[in-house]
């Protein structure tokens, strides 16, 4: 029993004496900590008063700086300041100059108005002496002569006229048979020799093309069931067929000659291979169009080398050979361009100019009908975005703007090509004319003759490229009769459109006749 009580007293012991270890161990380490921290904080109260002096310190520096800084920028503004107020000062002093100078300019013209006003009043004195001394002296004439003033000026008036008109007419006459002595026997070599050589051939084409069958069996295969197969030739084409009753054949119409060609070429492949149902249709479409792409663009290359021009952009040429299905009144514009060029080439070789450009201006003057089916406007205007679309020449596209007189002719290459197209139009069988369109302009061509006073009868003959005016003999004189033919030129050239020229012929008879009783 008092083991126990030992051992448990020498425990008891025991662990007071590690409580009071561990209490002194941790007031020692507190005391340590409490040392570190405090010699901690005056390290960093001295790193602040180092920091604060070290602040001051650059803040008075910055603050000098400024100071300087400010300092420069005053005396350099200053002294801008007053370079600007001497430079006001100068332009005051000139200024003031100006003014002074003005003010006695001014007085100056005050002083020549003065003496302007006094000799106008001077000069209205003497224009009355004047007028009252005119006024007197016609008094006195109208007395000596028995005329008045407005009778005299009337019976002058009629006089000079009447011998106006006598020396205008010979001098027109005169004038007319020089240019005739000049020009005559040079155009007329020039002309023929260019037509002499020309050899370009023409083909004339309708807005129908006519297929021919094997066997009228033929009609009812293209047709096909309840009509599918002449639907999609008419759909893929654009081109309307007439199946009639016209034995082995089939006529193609359409004012589009290009898909008529294509249309054309469809068919004749499809009547050769015998099968004909829509998809066949369809694929020899595409080869039709394929070949007369390559036909287009062929007679375009042929038209150039032709010609004998280079440097045609590729899309022109093929414009060109656009022009091979193209026809206007009856002629192929294609042979129509190429004619044209070697009439202008020839004709400024002959007057001693390059042919170059005249042939290039003579074969594109007409490139705009290549595509006026799809674009709109004239034919010449379309012409005219298209040679500047493609980079041609200022005397190319003038020769082009100038070849119908939409705009006046400025150059000699103009001229040409304008004188060439009118040769190859005129050309006898060349062109060919609507019956009732040709009546209408026969028609007004004979109003436009009898619209001028002193005109009878007039008569259009030779397909209108001459008429007759017979004139009345009591109106009309001799000398009356040069001036009037000029005048009915140019109303027919200001109101009519035709091809190549008409010539105005005056005849005035008198007659007299009685009988024997």
């Amino acid at each position: 029993m008092q083991l126990w009580i030992v051992i448990i007293c020498i425990v008891a012991a025991l662990i007071l004496g590690i409580g009071a270890g561990v209490f002194c161990g941790i007031a020692y380490r507190k005391r340590v900590a409490e040392k570190e921290i405090g010699s901690a904080e005056e390290e960093a109260k001295k790193i602040v008063a180092e920091a604060i002096k070290t602040a001051e310190a650059k803040k008075k520096e910055f603050v000098l700086e400024g100071k300087d800084e400010v300092h420069h920028f005053r005396n350099e503004s200053e002294k801008e300041i007053a370079d600007r107020r001497k430079e006001v000062q100068r332009q005051e002093r000139r200024i003031q100059q100006k003014e002074e100078t003005l003010d006695r300019k001014l007085d100056n013209m005050e002083r020549k108005e003065d003496k302007v006003s006094k000799k106008l009043k001077e000069a209205d004195s003497k224009l009355q002496e004047i007028d009252a001394l005119k006024k007197s002296q016609f008094e006195m004439l109208e007395k000596i002569s028995g005329y008045t003033a407005e009778q005299a000026k009337s019976y002058l008036l009629s006089q000079l006229e009447d011998e106006l008109t006598h020396e205008k007419s010979v001098k027109i006459a005169e004038y007319t048979e020089q240019l005739k002595e000049e020009a005559d026997e040079k155009a007329r070599n020039i002309i023929s020799l260019s037509i002499q050589r020309l050899a370009a051939d023409q083909v004339s084409e309708a807005t129908i093309s006519v297929v021919p069958l094997p066997n009228d069996e033929m009609k009812g295969r293209i047709i096909g069931r309840e009509g599918r197969n002449i639907r999609a030739i008419e759909t893929l084409t654009g081109v309307d067929l007439i199946i009639d009753d016209t034995p082995e054949a089939i006529t193609l119409s359409s004012f589009e000659p290009v898909r008529r060609e294509v249309a054309r070429i469809a068919l004749e492949k499809l009547i050769a291979h015998g099968r004909i149902h829509p998809a066949r249709i369809e694929e020899m479409g595409e080869k039709a169009k394929r070949e007369v792409d390559a036909t287009i663009k062929r007679e375009g290359e042929r038209a150039v080398m032709e010609v004998g021009i280079h440097n045609i952009h590729p899309e022109l040429v093929k414009l060109l050979g656009r022009l091979r299905y193209r026809t206007s009144y009856g002629q192929n514009v294609l042979d129509h361009s190429i004619e044209v060029a070697f009439l202008a080439g020839m004709m400024a070789s002959e007057l001693g100019l390059d042919p170059t450009v005249a042939k290039r201006a003579g074969l594109l003057h007409d490139i705009g009908k290549s595509i006026d089916h799809e674009v709109e406007g004239t034919h010449i205007q379309i012409g005219v975005d298209l040679a500047r679309k493609y980079k041609e020449n200022e005397a190319v596209i003038h020769a082009i703007q100038a070849h119908h007189g939409d705009v006046e002719a400025k150059t000699i290459v103009a001229c040409l090509v304008q004188a060439a197209d009118a040769l190859s139009a005129a050309r006898p069988g060349a062109r060919r004319e609507n019956v009732e369109n040709y009546v209408k302009r026969l028609q007004k061509l004979e109003e436009v003759a009898s619209s001028f006073s002193g005109v009878e009868r007039t008569f259009a003959i030779q397909a209108g490229r001459e008429v007759r005016v017979m004139v009345k003999p009591e109106v009309v004189n001799d000398e009356r009769m040069v001036p009037l033919a000029r005048e009915i030129c140019q109303k027919i050239e200001s109101e009519l459109e035709y091809p190549g020229q008409i010539k105005v012929n005056i005849i005035r008879e008198s007659r007299a006749s009685d009988y024997a009783k």
